[in-house]
């Protein structure tokens, strides 16, 4: 498999398009072909209008049609795996092993949403039955459910190619609800993005789908971004980078004359909290697992810690020294792109140039796209006066905080904004004087992890990627990973007075799909 550069809209391809340009390998500093046609406004509208058309068909599409799809796509890419790594490696520099997990995990997210859609029962099917002779008033009958919300446009990411990109969570999740697909790649990895692309173009032509299920945009800048969100066909947007992108793109879908959800996952600081029984009862451990998740990915995970909030006490600093200088002995890693290094090269000289911060690990970097840790410390009171400690510095960076008392780590805590993520490491004698900090930990971000660290996510349906602004655009109401993923491209229906024989078949007396279903109040699997 090869790309061709060439934008994929519906079963066909884009013309010459407009400005072109071309991947580079950040392992070598070399643009790498084909290069990749800018789509233009007609592919723009020719992409949505598809879209729009299909959107329909596939919201009737009963789930055991949307789990085929998407197993046919996870069978495609792991057939594929080796061609796909192999132009993945070229674009991001990723390691093969890294990748090859990347595809594993991809396709197992596909089939674990096309179960979800299958099973049904995040359709919330609801169903309160008539009471003709219900007094003071008659109870009509009225059925509720989950309906797909229309096309959905996904901003593929930078730091997963596959797994938060063009066959990603987004549009996974997206397709199991019912709902057609476009995805504008990202220009880090086009031509990974159009392999990945075109596998799925070949598993909706095999599942006899509509041709605007699924399109595939490139763009060397903003614009067909920006046209996409504009367009009134579009219902709904996801987004997986940077706060100043995903907070652009909830601006400009807010200020449409039909404003639009935006479910964008963007800047998180991951906080880690370290407890004194912790540290005295297993430091060596938590030296080791500390740097293995905050160097993990070089830093450009979402997940990986950004704050490390501990009491001041000596083992603790004797912690931080054995961690400082496993930190400053790091050999440099590769960034993602320049734009990346140059962005986190910028962070971290501002920060060390702020009174109050110091630096207390710093590694070597010598080439274009590569970066080494670097870690600051401050005290509690310093961190409490200077909003811009909390801001994200996507890399290998952290910040230490240094606290007197327990009231001081609970005012850091206090004051922190929202993550994805909040870690918290304690003894066994410990747990009882957990709570408040708890409570204040499960307020500030989506996932809240006790002796574990944040790196490394389970996909499942009970899991929870997100959390309160600025660490996704919807204020944590909603998540980007696990089966309640597909709640976000869909919305309630209440049907009122029907015939039974003009319901969706999900609300229908018989139940022909077998679904799970609150009848009257109570749950049930059968007929009614």
């Amino acid at each position: 498999m090869k790309p061709d550069g060439g934008n994929l809209i519906g079963f066909g391809s884009s013309g010459p398009g407009g400005t072109v340009f071309k991947a580079f390998n950040p392992a070598t500093g070399a643009q790498i072909e084909p290069g990749f046609a800018s789509a233009e406004a007609a592919d723009v509208e020719r992409a949505v209008q598809l879209a729009a058309e299909a959107a329909p068909a596939l919201a009737r599409l009963p789930g055991r049609k949307r789990h085929e799809f998407l197993r046919r796509i996870a069978d495609s890419l792991e057939a594929k795996s080796a061609d796909l790594v192999a132009r993945a490696m070229l674009e991001t520099g990723l390691p093969e092993a890294r990748l090859k997990g990347e595809v594993a995990r991809t396709a197992g997210q596909l089939r674990l949403y096309g179960e979800a859609a299958e099973r049904g029962d995040w359709l919330d099917a609801r169903i309160e039955t008539a009471q003709p002779q219900r007094q003071p008033l008659p109870k009509p009958d009225h059925r509720s459910m989950r309906r797909a919300i229309g096309p959905v446009v996904v901003f593929g990411s930078s730091n997963f190619p596959f797994a938060y990109s063009v066959a990603g969570g987004d549009t996974a999740s997206a397709f199991a609800a019912g709902c057609p697909v476009i995805v504008k790649a990202h220009p880090a990895h086009p031509g990974t993005g159009e392999l990945v692309g075109r596998l799925i173009g070949h598993a909706v032509r095999d599942c006899g789908l509509p041709e605007g299920t699924f399109s595939l945009l490139f763009d060397a800048g903003f614009a067909v971004g920006q046209a996409l969100v504009r367009h009134p066909a579009v219902k709904a947007l996801g987004f997986t980078g940077s706060l100043k992108g995903g907070r652009a793109l909830a601006d400009l879908a807010a200020a449409r004359p039909e404003p639009i959800p935006v479910y964008a996952e963007m800047g998180s600081i991951n906080p880690v909290f370290l407890l004194p029984g912790a540290i005295a009862e297993r430091r060596a451990a938590l030296v080791e697992g500390l740097y293995t998740s905050s160097l993990a990915g070089v830093g450009q995970f979402c997940t990986n810690p950004g704050l490390i909030v501990l009491l001041r006490t000596p083992e603790a600093e004797q912690f931080v020294q054995e961690l400082a200088a496993r930190l400053s002995a790091t050999l440099e890693g590769m960034m993602l792109t320049p734009g990346i290094k140059n962005a986190f090269v910028a962070g971290t000289t501002a920060r060390a140039t702020q009174p109050g911060v110091r630096v207390i690990a710093r590694g070597n970097a010598s080439s274009v796209c590569s970066a080494a840790p670097v870690w600051f410390e401050t005290d509690a009171k310093f961190f409490a006066g200077n909003p811009t400690l909390s801001e994200e510095i996507f890399g290998p960076s952290s910040l230490v905080v240094w606290c007197r008392d327990r009231g001081e780590l609970l005012a850091v805590a206090r004051s922190l904004e929202g993550s994805l993520t909040a870690s918290l490491h304690a003894a066994a004698g410990e747990a009882r004087e957990l709570g408040e900090l708890v409570e204040v930990l499960a307020a500030k971000a989506g996932r809240v992890i006790l002796n574990g660290y944040p790196t490394g996510l389970e996909v499942s349906p009970a899991i929870v990627h997100a959390g309160p602004y600025p660490a996704t655009s919807d204020g944590g109401r909603s998540t980007s990973v696990g089966t309640r993923a597909l709640e976000r491209w869909a919305r309630l229906v209440c049907y009122q007075g029907f015939a039974d024989e003009l319901l969706p078949p999900e609300l229908q007396n018989a139940n022909p799909l077998g679904l799970r279903r609150l009848v009257n109040g109570e749950w049930a699997s059968g007929a009614i």
